[in-house]
């Protein structure tokens, strides 16, 4: 759909979704966003009242968007409880490999306002705390004895590896991650209680 059948709301998040993703939040000003989005100031105001407002709805929208990205990634691998864990990281690398991959939103927000009450900040927790469950259920799937640990472990995997892709670009931190995290599942099978 274009961006000028879209509704001026979605344009606005969509503009500053690209600005905010590909240079940072905090070097993109609300005018340059009304420029490029071709919407009056009033518009934005009247659907965002301040820009921490627009920047909590792009990362809460991102957050689903790319929640339900991994979860498709996830149920594509088919029944296979090991498989289904590893894709997370499969998901990973194909993301990584992609032209316009520029880290987490929620981290390089978090880390720009630097501030733990931030919209940003909190939807960051938000985030890997549910990112955690996800991979805590499917580590419970596998029928580890300690899932929760498990679930720790991976999530340090899957922070560590979108720095590493952040700063040295590729899938191939993607790839390394799963091959870390299949070490940790086949330990965590070995492990008794």
């Amino acid at each position: 759909m274009s961006r000028a059948r879209r509704s001026v709301r979605d344009r606005i998040l969509e503009t500053a979704g690209e600005l905010f993703y590909g240079r940072g939040i905090r070097n993109v000003g609300v005018d340059e966003i009304v420029a490029a989005s071709g919407v009056a100031k009033m518009s934005l105001y009247k659907h965002f009242e301040s820009k921490d407002a627009l920047i909590e709805a792009w990362l809460r929208e991102s957050g689903a968007r790319w929640q339900a990205w991994l979860e498709q990634r996830i149920q594509r691998a088919g029944c296979d409880p090991g498989t289904r864990l590893l894709a997370v990281f499969d998901a990973l690398a194909e993301w990584f490999g992609e032209s316009s991959f520029r880290g987490c939103f929620f981290l390089n927000s978090a880390v720009e306002v630097a501030d733990p009450a931030h919209p940003a900040s909190r939807l960051a927790v938000e985030h890997q705390t549910a990112l955690l469950g996800l991979l805590r259920s499917l580590a419970r799937e596998t029928g580890v004895p300690r899932p929760e640990m498990l679930a720790r472990q991976l999530l340090l995997l899957t922070q560590g590896a979108i720095v590493i892709a952040q700063v040295h670009g590729g899938p191939e931190a993607g790839r390394e991650a799963r091959r870390a995290a299949a070490a940790l599942i086949a330990a965590a099978h070995g492990t008794t209680g």
